[in-house]
């Protein structure tokens, strides 16, 4: 038998693009893609932030760079003034830096749009304030639920509201209210309310949570029970926990501890 002899094809000539048609540029990646992917859960980029009070301009923060990394329990410490909660609202997108970034799990957050800021805090980063903030109009379970029923169209959220509620009452059980449900705040204790703001903090499932003072309103035994209560979620659930403090006992219950000082992270 005789060997298959191979027949070269003529190659064919590519076609000349018309003068008209430029040639195409290459796809640019999506910009959030281009932004290095961090390690650590949370972490800002030379945070710069200024208030104006009449004609004269008020430096808060001047290149803060930090990072929480995951399942740590970090305390911010510093005077009245140094800046420590105005950078705990930058790092939850409650406020926006003048310049510099804040990275969460390797994606920049503080320029995403409005309902993209909202959607992080609600389902990403917890936060829990001083004050509270609790609706006096609301149970503490409704409390609890109040940011499911923001975030959540009417419809959506009637549709899954058995779930809801057993989430919300197996948070308050968490953190030791389940015999208060049907209270509202002006029936609870500074601790209980403190308590219940945990609870909602938690409701959405953030892989952080975000404490400015959290037990500046409490006495010292009450203020030592929510730090304990912290404590047991950074280790048992591994949630990541920033924590803004001017007491340095407080502080050093954390895993670390950053030093504020003039709007300035001080180095060791």
């Amino acid at each position: 038998m005789n060997e298959t002899t191979s027949v070269q094809r003529p190659l064919r000539t590519p076609r000349r693009r018309a003068a008209s048609s430029p040639p195409r540029a290459a796809a640019k990646p999506p910009a959030e893609t281009l932004a290095p992917p961090f390690g650590g859960a949370l972490r800002s980029l030379g945070l710069v932030k200024s208030y104006r009070k009449d004609r004269v301009t008020i430096p808060v923060l001047r290149g803060v760079d930090l990072e929480a990394r995951p399942g740590e329990f970090l305390a911010i410490i510093g005077q009245s003034g140094s800046g420590k909660s105005t950078l705990l609202h930058i790092l939850g997108t409650l406020d926006a830096p003048d310049a510099g970034e804040v990275h969460f799990a390797g994606r920049r957050i503080d320029n995403l749009p409005i309902l993209q800021r909202d959607r992080v805090r609600n389902h990403q980063i917890g936060m829990i304030f001083q004050f509270y903030h609790l609706l006096p109009e609301l149970s503490a379970l409704e409390n609890v639920l109040s940011p499911l029923m923001i975030a959540s169209s009417v419809l959506s959220y009637w549709r899954r509201k058995r779930e809801h509620m057993a989430r919300a009452k197996e948070l308050l059980e968490l953190v030791g209210l389940g015999h208060r449900l049907t209270h509202r705040p002006r029936e609870l204790s500074g601790g209980e309310m403190q308590r219940a703001a945990i609870a909602r903090a938690l409701i959405g499932n953030p892989q952080v949570l975000l404490a400015d003072e959290p037990t500046g309103n409490l006495d010292r035994g009450t203020g030592h029970e929510i730090l304990t209560l912290l404590r047991n979620l950074n280790r048992q659930q591994k949630l990541t926990i920033v924590m803004v403090t001017h007491d340095l006992a407080i502080a050093e219950m954390a895993d670390r501890v950053v030093r504020l000082v003039e709007g300035r992270v001080e180095r060791a």
